[in-house]
């Protein structure tokens, strides 16, 4: 776990705004990371992203909810790599591998961990249209926080919960065991 990331990301816009599902046209405001290796929470801005790309290349593991489907697709727009190869844990993919449907972080965190996130990405958007880039920033390392916090739940209880529609709380059964990177990985650089 030494060198794993915790990762999220918050855009300038929205799917709506940009006329469909097309993660190319969406703009990144903020990433928030999370670096096991130094014990810091980072908050990188569109323009500092290069900065980012060389600590993600060095780092190990990155550990998101929803990262493979959202994420990673959004970044890769600025990246001359493909995150996609990166080694990951996307929690939510693990999640819906063993539930078959998929859950909101707000709620598998406010059932696992006793609380939820602090806002929605909509908020951070709208921040953004308004200028208030240190918002931004403090929303999404808020929730990497809260992903950090369940990620580390489910790798000392290998399980999650979630409430089902009853209000029931229900288990996840999850194996999170960490990875060991024995090398660097470094797609900014051309061959």
């Amino acid at each position: 776990m030494s060198n794993e990331v915790v990762l999220d990301i918050e855009t300038q816009n929205t799917f709506e705004e940009v006329g469909g599902y097309d993660h190319d046209k969406l703009r990144i405001s903020v990433v928030g990371v999370y670096f096991y290796e130094t014990d810091e929470f980072v908050a990188y801005e569109e323009k500092e992203l290069p900065l980012l790309w060389q600590r993600l290349e060095r780092s190990g593991r990155i550990i998101g909810y929803n990262i493979k489907g959202f994420d990673f697709p959004v970044m890769n727009h600025y990246y001359a790599g493909d995150f996609l190869k990166f080694p990951c844990l996307d929690i939510l993919e693990v999640i819906h591998q063993v539930l078959g449907f998929r859950l909101k972080l707000d709620d598998v965190a406010a059932a696992t961990i006793g609380y939820g996130k602090s806002g929605h990405g909509l908020q951070a958007v709208e921040w953004w249209k308004q200028g208030e880039v240190e918002k931004i920033k403090n929303y999404c390392l808020d929730d990497v926080r809260v992903t950090k916090a369940v990620y580390e739940y489910g790798l000392k209880y290998e399980a999650l919960a979630y409430k089902d529609r009853f209000g029931e709380r229900k288990a996840i059964p999850v194996h999170f065991e960490p990875m060991v990177q024995t090398q660097s990985i470094n797609f900014t650089m051309p061959f």
